[in-house]
């Protein structure tokens, strides 16, 4: 067998897909929006909220220089004047953030700039529209998990960011490895693996995204991302995961397990195998994905034996989640995930016609979703939030992550729903934003910039009008539906006032404005 042409490593999927006519998102290239990064920043009378679990505490006065924290002074006490003397000098730009209160920027642990796969219903939605929506939600960083786009697309878009050239958050490039049989397979051997794996680090990549692979390939590969330093992520294929359940790869050294698949497999006790009804096809969307809310309910119950075992075996091996329940948020109740507030002013329409029922587009399975499907999945949701809260609480770690763009799911709303499907299972509003700040920068690697709000780190801060721990339903771009009882009006309350990333200012209301006039653009054109 001749040896795979590494010269492309991390273009496989991306060629993959212009060979089926579906090209490239296309990339942003301007800066639009947003004011600095400054020379000094100053934000007044903040309350803190740090990311490291800790309470809030203020009033405090941050001091940002070249993009980076350097003061983060008390100055105050709670209810009474400020003595101005104690607090640092002016700046070239300063906020009064008296009132309001100061998270780190947030995390996407599970993330894709578009993908490939809208472009069979329209147009695709560009770059800028994706990263307007996520830094409009807080986001300031991103793993972009498949780089579908390509990876030497991505690691452009990713110097772009760096440089301020573009409105876009921080992004981290895990490419795909190309060894399923059912996807992309240019990869045959354990050699092969490392030769790859070694080219990819060489181009500049951040992690690897497997979705599977014949274990000896696999478990070479885990073995030589981590003699590269290469951080792994897995999306546990239902055609691979009979051989490797997310157990396993996570005792060869894989790094975190995305969505569920390979969880309830190594809760199976009775069996091996998950059983599948007689006409079971992978490649029926609508197959693929009701029998994969049936996998929970054949495994160990909570508290079993079982159940506590593998808790223990995962803990050991220090392994992370990112569950990304939203974007199955829809399996449990289609008509609300589908009738969502801001699918009107926000949601491209070549997306919404993506999400809409259709045989062969990926989760667009929506074509027979039964009152049976969403109540077995309701019941997958209470295990799988159940597993998820038990690792937490064992000490483990749980990242958020949206995966936004398929069913149903809009770039930054998603992420901001992931959060209250987290509280949903059992963290508590300080638990959630940890997991949204300090423990996605633990798991992509960058808590030494990013992640808390502390003298050296880089200044992503996010301004809150209000206390966000209070109500995550204020952080979406739409606000959420309050009774003004002075007016006994509606009105649309929301939380987010600033974006700060790296030290440049951004305003959430623009950043949307522009979103809701390119949607209506491309509406007013079909």
């Amino acid at each position: 067998m001749t040896r795979p042409d590494t010269d492309g490593a991390g273009e496989e999927f991306a060629r993959m897909f212009a060979a089926a006519g579906l090209p490239q998102v296309e990339a942003a290239t301007a800066r639009t929006r947003g004011r600095g990064p400054f020379k000094r920043l100053v934000l007044r009378g903040a309350s803190i909220i740090d990311g490291t679990g800790a309470p809030p505490w203020g009033p405090a006065d941050v001091v940002v220089e070249n993009g980076r924290i350097t003061a983060l002074k008390k100055v105050g006490t709670p209810k009474l004047p400020i003595n101005p003397d104690r607090r640092p000098s002016a700046g070239d730009f300063e906020i009064d953030c008296t009132g309001k209160f100061l998270t780190p920027g947030l995390v996407d642990a599970h993330a894709h700039i578009g993908a490939p796969f809208h472009a069979e219903n329209g147009p695709m939605p560009n770059a800028d529209y994706v990263y307007k929506l996520w830094l409009a939600h807080g986001v300031t960083t991103v793993r972009e998990t498949g780089c579908f786009n390509g990876l030497q697309w991505t690691l452009q878009q990713k110097q772009a960011a760096a440089d301020h050239r573009i409105d876009a958050p921080r992004i981290l490039a895990y490419a795909p490895f190309p060894g399923t049989n059912d996807y992309v397979k240019t990869i045959h051997t354990p050699e092969d693996a490392r030769r790859w794996l070694q080219a990819v680090k060489d181009r500049g990549a951040d992690g690897i995204k497997f979705f599977g692979a014949p274990p000896a390939m696999m478990k070479a590969a885990l073995e030589q991302c981590r003699s590269l330093g290469l951080r792994t992520c897995c999306h546990h294929a239902q055609l691979a995961v009979g051989r490797m359940n997310s157990l396993r790869t996570a005792q060869w050294g894989l790094t975190s397990t995305e969505h569920s698949y390979g969880i309830p497999e190594a809760l199976l006790d009775g069996q091996t195998l998950q059983s599948f009804p007689p006409e079971y096809d992978y490649n029926d969307e609508y197959l693929r994905f009701s029998t994969a809310g049936q996998t929970f309910l054949q495994a160990a119950q909570p508290g079993s034996q079982k159940w506590n075992e593998v808790l223990q075996a995962f803990l050991e091996g220090g392994h992370t989640f990112v569950p990304t329940f939203n974007v199955y948020d829809g399996n449990r109740d289609l008509m609300r995930t589908r009738r969502a507030d801001w699918h009107d002013r926000f949601t491209d329409p070549t997306l919404w016609a993506y999400f809409q029922p259709q045989r062969g587009g990926h989760g667009a399975y929506w074509y027979r979703w039964s009152t049976t499907n969403e109540v077995e999945w309701r019941e997958t949701f209470r295990l799988w939030m159940r597993f998820v809260n038990d690792y937490k609480n064992l000490g483990g770690r749980v990242c958020v992550g949206s995966d936004s763009g398929f069913m149903f799911q809009t770039y930054g709303f998603g992420f901001v729903r992931e959060l209250e499907l987290l509280q949903e299972a059992g963290f508590t509003p300080l638990e959630v934003l940890r997991a949204a700040t300090t423990w996605g920068a633990e798991l992509l690697g960058v808590e030494d910039d990013v992640g808390t709000l502390e003298v050296g780190k880089l200044a992503d801060i996010l301004v809150h009008d209000e206390n966000p721990l209070n109500d995550f339903k204020l952080l979406y771009g739409t606000g959420a539906m309050r009774l003004d009882d002075p007016t006994a009006s509606v009105v649309w309350k929301r939380s987010i006032s600033s974006v700060i990333k790296e030290g440049a200012v951004f305003s959430p209301a623009e950043l949307l404005a522009d979103v809701e006039e390119m949607v209506e653009a491309r509406r007013s054109a079909a």
